[in-house]
């Protein structure tokens, strides 16, 4: 491609992040300010170019808080939670605040359609941030990647009671890194543990994707649906259950036979039949269900007959990542303990390819990254 009148020319190159994906449903609960996120955004082992964190019912569902005005002061604590953690190892934090989270719906840092040069390039900084009743997503990437990250957008599906309220949905973000588009889906589908509640757990799924819509002042041609982005990660409380006996479930559950007890997995039923996400990718699942604990416990919810004022639930795997798109590798998909709501956190590591344009000047063969 011949650029400024034929003076350079490019070609493109791909490059590779590390990419952290990450859902908890925190059960309505506040986080204490010694909360500690470390085992979950993996500090100690490892460091990622990229973390897109996902919560849902970080406030209880309750008709207030559904119908009601937004409220950011527990969004706002996550987002500082998470600044802390990423950057707790930063000899300069206390005399900086730049790593000091986004408001809690606002997108910064980058302009729609260009790209803000920052130093550091160690420190995590979140680029956006968005809260939809009880769902809240935080994109945080390194200081150094903010430079090629571009077209940032914010899209919110309401899907719950009446098809509409904001108790069930989705918050999905999207941005480009480098040349290649970026979509991570953060679901709160329709709960239930009848027969035949994964219908209505597709049928969410289905409106997500097809009511998603990312909007763009840009006169670049942009996606503006969930599948016209080149790597999509969807991920949250999906909220699928096990359909098999209470006898049957409860002897797997004992004997930790979870290959077994996944023969039974809505979900994975449901995508076999195609029903709901035809040609979407998950890694093998090798961890105990995520739901349903009692809080601050490693019981099941479903041996706690009698406990006043917790509902007794079969054990599944309610919290989930998936992905589509070629360039997207999964490499671990593991659950995490942190004991403080009914669900465990589940996170998934990702080797993400981006495309990247090479320019040359032809005078001397020398090429950089545009």
């Amino acid at each position: 491609m011949a650029l400024l009148g034929g003076a350079t020319y490019g070609q493109m190159d791909t490059l590779k992040y590390k990419v952290f994906v990450g859902t908890w449903n925190v059960g309505g609960i506040s986080p204490t300010d010694d909360l500690n996120m470390e085992d979950w955004l993996d500090t100690d082992r490892s460091s990622y170019d990229i973390y897109v964190l996902g919560f849902q019912e970080i406030v209880p569902l309750s008709a207030r808080n559904v119908l009601g005005p937004e409220k950011s002061k527990i969004s706002t604590k996550w987002n500082s939670l998470i600044g802390t953690t990423l950057n707790k190892s930063l000899p300069d934090q206390k005399r900086s605040n730049k790593s000091e989270p986004a408001h809690h719906h606002q997108v910064y840092n980058v302009e729609e359609g260009g790209c803000r040069r920052v130093s550091n390039g160690r420190k995590f900084r979140c680029i956006m941030s968005k809260q939809m009743v009880g769902i809240f997503v935080s994109l945080w990437v390194r200081d150094d990647l903010s430079n090629y990250i571009s077209y940032p957008s914010v899209s919110c599906i309401g899907c719950g009671i009446m098809g509409c309220l904001r108790n069930k949905g989705s918050v999905s973000l999207r941005f480009w890194l480098h040349e290649t588009s970026f979509c991570f889906v953060c679901c709160h589908l329709a709960s239930g543990g009848k027969k035949g509640d994964e219908v209505h757990r597709n049928a969410d799924f289905m409106d997500i994707l097809s009511r998603t819509c990312f909007c763009s002042d840009s006169s670049v041609d942009l996606p503006k649906k969930i599948l016209d982005h080149d790597r999509v990660v969807l991920f949250g409380d999906l909220n699928y259950r096990i359909s098999m006996t209470d006898g049957k479930t409860r002897s797997l559950v004992e004997q930790k036979e979870w290959s077994i007890l996944l023969d039974g997995d809505q979900l994975r039923f449901e995508l076999s039949e195609g029903r709901a996400f035809e040609g979407w990718n998950e890694g093998a699942i090798t961890f105990s269900p995520t739901y349903k604990y009692l809080p601050n416990s490693d019981e099941y919810c479903w041996y706690a007959q009698g406990r006043r004022g917790e509902k007794s639930r079969a054990p599944a795997w309610c919290d989930r990542i998936l992905w589509v798109g070629e360039g997207l590798k999964q490499s671990r998909y593991e659950r995490c303990e942190s004991k403080l709501s009914d669900h465990r956190a589940v996170r998934a590591v990702f080797t993400a390819e981006a495309d990247v344009l090479k320019l040359m000047n032809p005078m001397d063969g020398f090429f950089f990254v545009a």
